[in-house]
Parts: structure tokens; C-alpha cells; sequence
């Protein structure tokens, strides 16, 4: 089995492509190792020392270390720990997988304008951040202000600030005269 590894625009976080289907569909965040708890395979990266945060797409791994290590210390442990987990035949998730892919349910007056935000977000956002490593999604509308959550290789990404406002910002303004704003907000 060779597993690629690709860097991304936060220097904590490296992409991991095991050449095998990781999900399904959507995603899951892990942001600390009790929430890999129905996840043999984030459980095995969480035991690697520096490890700080796992997330899965479809046909990727993210993982984020902590300031305090360098990647040439940890990177081997954890290729190690993806490659157990493919060969062991366990599931990458226990039972009812608990993932997302999906934005926050919306309604009301605003769910016309919160369709197109979506829309936007799912076609011209989200694959350009999952080449990244990362995902975004759709968390709330108020008042002409678009709430987001970032995730995987998005979250703390020094460049995340960059990406909302001159990016996600600016396209959603183009095409949606009623947004104003876009804020991050951790989930």
C-alpha cells in the first residue's frame, strides 16, 4: 500500500491519500481523540504523540500536530497507523457513522437566499477546500451575515481569515447582493 502525503495551506495540517475510499460520502471532524471514540481509524492517528486534531473526506485523511513537534517526528508514525488500520479490515467508523457533509437546516423568510448561499458553497467552495484537505459549511444567515464552519485543514489555517473574507466573502456578495458579511464560527 503507498499512501501519498500532499501539504496544505496550514503548515500544522497534512493531507493523507491512502489510494482507497476513506468515506463514502460527506465528512467527519475529530477534533480531539474522545471524539474518535467510534472511529477505530482516528483512534489509531490520536495514539500517535502531537497528534491534535483528524479529519475525513471522501478519499483523504487530515491530520493537524501540535505546535510544539515537528512533521519529520510524527510523519512516519502516522503513515504506520493508516496503513495498520487498511490492512486490519476494520471500518473506518463504527456503526452509525456519525458524519457530516451537510449544511444546517435553514427556514423561514431567508430560505430562497440561504439556498443559493448553499449552492455556492457546494459548487465553487467546497471541492477547491477538499483539495485542501478541508471542508466548510453552511451554519446560519442573519441580517445579511453568512456564518460558517470551518473544518480539517481549514480550521486554523493561518490563511483561513484570507480565504473567507477575499474569497468566500467576495464571491457570495457577487452573486447574492443580500449577504454582507461572512464569519467564521467554530462549532
Amino acid at each position: 500500500m503507498f499512501i501519498q502525503t500532499e501539504s496544505t495551506p496550514n503548515p500544522a495540517t497534512l493531507k493523507f491519500l491512502p489510494g482507497q475510499t476513506v468515506l463514502d460520502m460527506g465528512t467527519a471532524d475529530f477534533p480531539s481523540a474522545e471524539a474518535a471514540e467510534k472511529s477505530p481509524l482516528a483512534k489509531r492517528i490520536f495514539a500517535v504523540e502531537g497528534v491534535t486534531g483528524v479529519f475525513f473526506g471522501t478519499d483523504f485523511v487530515t491530520v493537524t500536530k501540535g505546535d510544539d513537534i515537528e512533521w519529520d517526528h510524527i510523519k512516519p508514525a502516522i503513515l504506520g497507523a493508516v496503513m495498520e488500520h487498511y490492512q486490519s479490515g476494520a471500518a473506518v467508523i463504527d456503526g452509525e457513522a456519525p458524519t457530516s457533509g451537510g449544511h444546517a437546516e435553514h427556514t423561514g423568510e431567508d430560505a430562497e437566499i440561504v439556498g443559493q448561499i448553499k449552492e455556492l458553497l457546494d459548487t465553487r467552495v467546497r471541492p477547491a477546500v477538499a483539495q485542501d484537505g478541508g471542508d466548510i459549511t453552511f451554519l446560519g444567515f442573519d441580517r445579511g451575515v453568512v456564518y460558517l464552519h470551518m473544518q480539517g485543514a481549514c480550521a486554523g489555517c493561518p490563511s483561513s481569515t484570507l480565504t473567507l473574507k477575499m474569497g468566500i466573502e467576495n464571491l457570495l456578495r457577487h452573486y447574492i447582493p443580500e449577504v454582507l458579511e461572512v464569519r467564521p464560527v467554530a462549532a
